[in-house]
């Protein structure tokens, strides 16, 4: 069996799950999020703590049993604390500036480019040159940083771009004559 899906999941206090026919949903302080049940999954709740089970012996159920677990674990971990990811503007003139629901972006090109956030992601700047995308949802939050980063991914030569805050950059060595 899966060992992720082996392990019991802790429902911290403020958190309300509910275990529909054939959804999901987890309720806390930072927002509502719901996922649809799969049939190869049984999923029982005891005692504020979830545990998943394959619902039989097939290598697709017990790999299913470790997926719905770790979703259901960040959507748990994500009503409660949320999430983030921090990306850094490195080059001469880039700039960034939250308003709103946008991220205003000056990153080297003619014009300057603005982002929408989703619902549910909350965008800062503490500095002109650093990005905080927050939010109770980790696929949404990693997705629109991601697209953040590939407006302008960091080049090899000088690492000028958008990169993540923790992420190292391998500098290549330009061409000799």
């Amino acid at each position: 069996m899966s060992r992720v899906g082996k392990m019991p999941l802790a429902v911290p206090k403020g958190v309300d799950v509910t275990l529909g026919g054939d959804r999901i949903s987890v309720k806390g302080s930072l927002g509502t999020m719901a996922w649809p049940m799969n049939d190869l999954v049984t999923v029982r709740s005891e005692n504020d703590t979830l545990l998943f089970a394959p619902a039989n012996d097939s290598v697709a159920a017990n790999a299913m049993s470790g997926t719905m677990r770790a979703l259901v674990g960040n959507m748990v971990e994500g009503v409660t604390k949320g999430f983030e990811k921090r990306l850094t503007l490195v080059g001469v003139g880039y700039r960034a500036a939250a308003q709103g629901s946008k991220l205003n972006l000056q990153i080297g090109f003619s014009h300057p480019v603005s982002v929408d956030m989703p619902t549910g992601v909350k965008v800062e700047c503490p500095t002109q040159t650093e990005i905080v995308i927050k939010g109770y949802d980790a696929q949404a939050v990693g997705q629109v940083a991601a697209e953040v980063r590939a407006l302008r991914p960091p080049e090899p030569y000088k690492g000028k771009g958008i990169r993540y805050a923790d992420e190292k950059i391998t500098l290549k060595e330009t061409k000799k004559k």
